[in-house]
């Protein structure tokens, strides 16, 4: 059993409370030594990717803006905006006709955006939505699939979500899409991350004892069927049927290294989608 799979078998919460407890030390150091600033979260309290959270957030922030087509003056919507990853260094990049929306399902998270970043960018605004996920959330029942973002039609240039659908189940992607299309304005960009599933990533997957999904479902895989939603594969084939029934177009592909891909040929772990709508 590795390390991932132990992770699973904690509770949400309890996989949380462990972080917390592991960098205290470090935590209280960077707190009474003023080495952390006020927006950046205490390691124990991040709970979303790997490696250096602010180096991570510039990286994906490049992402949006080479890829996506991120503008200052853009309205953009962070669909999974955490606990400020992408929020943090989009403060910097927004200018005064820009303006931020993020929501979460981790009330932690949304609670310090809210204490410490909105006070001071008021034109960013985050929102706790308790949603069911088995990864982040068993407190309620409430599912995505069933989920109406609170936002009017035709309100952003740009969506993303990062790893959020590599956690989410074939019918909550298919409403996110749904719902993605009704707040884009005409022409606007949704930028996703998959973990996307066709030949080439397959023959790679096989060579690949580290990450690898054995458990087909058809449509999808999953790595742990204990905890599905910690992290979902989709068939290339039906992820492409979903986007268009969803009356978005894919513009861009680019293959991850999450397979086994070369890393300096990918831009991200995940597939990155850049997907118009029609």
């Amino acid at each position: 059993m590795n390390k991932r799979e132990i992770y699973y078998l904690l509770s949400p919460s309890l996989r949380r409370f462990v972080r917390r407890l592991y960098y205290l030390p470090i935590d209280l150091f960077e707190g009474i030594t003023g080495k952390r600033d006020r927006i950046t979260p205490p390691k124990g309290k991040i709970f979303i990717g790997s490696g250096d959270f602010l180096m991570q957030g510039e990286r994906l922030l490049n992402i949006l803006i080479q890829h996506g087509g991120l503008k200052p003056y853009h309205r953009v919507l962070d669909v999974g905006s955490g606990i400020g990853r992408l929020a943090i260094p989009l403060t910097k990049y927004l200018d005064s006709k820009g303006s931020y929306e993020g929501f979460d399902i981790v009330e932690a998270g949304i609670r310090w955006c809210n204490d410490k970043i909105t006070p001071q960018y008021p034109n960013f605004n985050f929102l706790h939505i308790d949603l069911k996920n088995d990864l982040y959330n068993l407190r309620t029942n409430a599912e995505a699939k069933n989920f109406i973002f609170p936002y009017n039609e035709n309100d952003f240039d740009l969506v993303f979500l990062f790893s959020v659908f590599t956690h989410m189940l074939p019918e909550d992607v298919d409403n996110y899409l749904n719902q993605i299309g009704r707040v884009l304005k005409e022409g606007g960009t949704c930028l996703a991350t998959f973990f996307v599933l066709n030949n080439e990533s397959g023959d790679f997957m096989a060579k690949n004892d580290s990450f690898r999904f054995n458990y087909d479902y058809g449509n999808y895989l999953l790595f742990d069927p204990k905890v599905k939603e910690a992290n979902v594969a989709f068939r290339e084939s039906y992820l492409e049927q979903l986007i268009e029934k969803n009356k978005l177009s894919i513009e861009q592909v680019h293959y991850g290294f999450w397979s086994g891909r070369e890393k300096s040929d990918c831009i991200d772990f995940q597939d990155t989608l850049i997907l118009k709508k029609q």
